[in-house]
């Protein structure tokens, strides 16, 4: 079959100013009352449809297309010939990516002046190219490693920057955790499970909070690296595994000992949480697939 073009965007500050106050006029209204001006920000939504309307452009007239939000992903179908490609934040890569199995994305970044483009690496005037030299067989690619969870209910859970453990309200979370041959009791802030893809995130900012001698994992390393966030030492829990790497030869076991509120998420999306019970177990390792990242 023919390939088919997933456009993936997010609402602009635009649609979502109009969708909470209902007119341009309200919205204007509001941010005034606030210092701000809705010119610029309109400015930016005009321009986001401009990279769309060039995106749908220049898929070729013979291929299939469709655009969806970021809201929809969970309950979107992709096909495995499906060519992705992303209008939007370095996040929105980030929140497609766990619904993919081996498709390549094409990153695309509207504002080269407010978006890092770490994942989205590419001008929209690009696409065109992009989109063929993938079709073609011709394009490069970054496969950044992933880090999954898979709960002892056969539930699990897959992300592409860093999986968080620990109690839904970030409080004080009992468990048992386990590397190797070392286990320990712990009462922490949550455990923290990162890629090289969210090196430069979450886990840098642990890293470089405690100055820590751990190297963390380059994006295509096959290698995780974990964080214990605020240990607290106690008779009955300690603070000696608080850190490490994660490679093909081990894998990080959490036991649950919290008795409600125990949660795992991925990439910061607390929404998409899957919930742990007391006596629950889960295992974290470097994930089967990788995402295919058009260099």
């Amino acid at each position: 079959m023919l390939p088919r073009c997933v456009l993936i965007e997010r609402p602009t500050e635009y649609q979502e100013l109009l969708a909470r106050h209902g007119t341009r006029e309200q919205a204007s209204f509001f941010l005034a009352q606030r210092g701000g001006s809705i010119d610029e920000i309109a400015t930016r939504h005009h321009q986001h449809r401009e990279h769309h309307g060039h995106v749908l452009g220049a898929v070729p007239a013979e291929w299939r297309r469709v655009a969806i939000s970021r809201a929809d992903l969970d309950r979107f179908l992709f096909e495995p010939d499906d060519i992705i490609v992303v209008l939007g934040q370095d996040g929105l890569v980030a929140n497609v990516a766990k619904y993919l199995n081996g498709q390549p994305v094409i990153g695309l970044n509207p504002h080269p002046d407010r978006y890092p483009g770490v994942l989205v690496n590419h001008p929209p005037n690009a696409v065109d190219d992009l989109m063929r030299d993938v079709a073609h067989g011709h394009a490069t690619f970054q496969n950044r490693t992933m880090v999954q969870a898979q709960l002892d209910d056969g539930q699990g859970l897959v992300a592409l920057n860093e999986i968080f453990i620990g109690h839904a309200g970030h409080q004080s979370a009992r468990y048992q955790i386990t590397l190797g041959d070392h286990t320990e009791r712990q009462s922490s802030s949550g455990v923290i499970i990162a890629t090289g893809t969210g090196g430069t995130g979450w886990a840098a900012s642990l890293h470089h909070e405690r100055h820590s001698q751990l190297i963390l994992p380059r994006p295509e390393d096959h290698r995780l690296a974990f964080f214990v966030r605020e240990p607290w030492p106690s008779p009955a829990t300690a603070t000696t595994l608080v850190e490490g790497e994660l490679n093909d030869e081990n894998a990080l076991e959490i036991t649950s000992e919290l008795p409600e509120n125990g949660v795992l998420f991925g990439d910061g999306i607390e929404t998409d949480r899957l919930h742990l019970d007391w006596g629950q177990h889960v295992q974290i390792s470097i994930a089967d697939r990788r995402l295919r990242l058009v260099a």
